[in-house]
């Protein structure tokens, strides 16, 4: 008898911690497969933590995850997804996702005005965005325009990013602001670059191959993301990162919010973890992403190898997302025209 009221006592005892283990919730999310060591270390195992409950990351390229999200339209297992503007606004008008209350979000207010709306439909919100420039040998060339890429004594010594890629269009557009070309078909820049196209030395489609081309001095100059920059100052030749007077384009990042996902309320506070000043300083010092809070204070050596800063942030020229889904197609036909594989 008191061996049974032993274990009955010690069943009951159980019991809550049983009952928690069936009750604890898990937000599964959708994100790039870039750093994620990082990521786990400094965001979701934090998180995980911080709610008692399980993260489930998926990763891959922007086709894969939103045409799962597709796939999945009628029965979600995504709650919260990481994308690009334009996708974000694709995701939108397939009705993927839904409007992000932003009052839920303690740290919505800190974030710099670029990246609150950044489609302006109230259904994406920002985490990091980077500048794109010109990375080029400062004592072989000066850079004071995005046209000087294409002067006589500079043009075979230039590397220009693919159409295909996420540094192609930004870089086409400010060469055709540059050109006095400035039309969302990008048609003229492209047009450009297809007559010195056999003088270019390669239309590139990864970033990581310039920094070997310019130590072998192949090229002196690339449109590059910040987020590559670090590679270039390892290098034992003078590289500096171009201001053209016409400025610098980029690209940005956002979190979405998957339509009918059963964890809304999770995955605003996930939003809102990943958002925070402290996270979003911890993934900037680590050379992850550039912040999107505008409370981020970092080290110089941070701050030189990011884009950062409220002069910077405003000073972008991103091509607004209804151009680039409208014009993808347009886009990828001139090229093939004018400039080939």
């Amino acid at each position: 008898m008191k061996k049974a009221l032993i274990a009955s006592a010690a069943l009951a005892a159980l019991c809550p911690l049983a009952a928690a283990a069936a009750e604890r919730r898990t937000l599964t999310i959708s994100v790039y497969a870039f750093a994620q060591d990082d990521f786990k270390a400094l965001v979701y195992d934090p998180f995980e933590a911080k709610c008692g409950c399980k993260l489930v990351v998926e990763t891959g390229n922007s086709v894969e995850r939103l045409a799962k999200m597709e796939a999945n339209k009628a029965n979600p297992v995504v709650d919260l997804a990481a994308v690009s503007m334009a996708d974000a606004l694709a995701a939108s008008r397939a009705g993927l996702i839904d409007k992000i209350d932003t009052a839920k979000l303690a740290d919505f207010a800190k974030l710099y005005d670029v990246a609150k709306d950044p489609n302006g439909d109230g259904m994406s919100v920002g985490y990091t965005f980077y500048a794109t420039s010109i990375a080029y040998r400062s004592d072989k060339m000066k850079i004071d325009s995005w046209a000087d890429l294409l002067k006589p004594e500079y043009v075979g010594h230039v590397a220009f990013p693919n159409v295909t890629t996420n540094q192609g269009p930004p870089a086409l557009y400010m060469l055709g602001l540059a050109l006095g070309k400035d039309t969302p078909d990008l048609k003229g820049p492209i047009e450009a670059l297809g007559e010195k196209k056999d003088e270019i030395v390669t239309f590139y489609e990864k970033s990581s191959q310039l920094v070997q081309l310019m130590q072998q001095e192949e090229i002196w100059a690339a449109p590059i993301g910040r987020f590559s920059w670090a590679g270039f100052t390892k290098l034992d030749v003078p590289v500096a990162w171009a201001t053209p007077k016409e400025g610098q384009t980029g690209g940005m990042n956002v979190l979405v919010l998957t339509k009918g996902s059963k964890n809304q309320d999770l995955a605003l506070q996930f939003m809102d973890f990943w958002l925070s000043t402290e996270i979003q300083t911890k993934l900037a010092e680590k050379l992850v992403d550039s912040p999107a809070n505008s409370e981020v204070k970092l080290s110089e050596a941070a701050a030189n190898n990011l884009t950062y800063g409220e002069e910077t942030a405003k000073s972008l020229k991103l091509i607004p997302s209804a151009v680039a889904l409208d014009n993808r197609a347009g886009w990828l036909k001139t090229w093939n025209e004018k400039v080939g594989q």
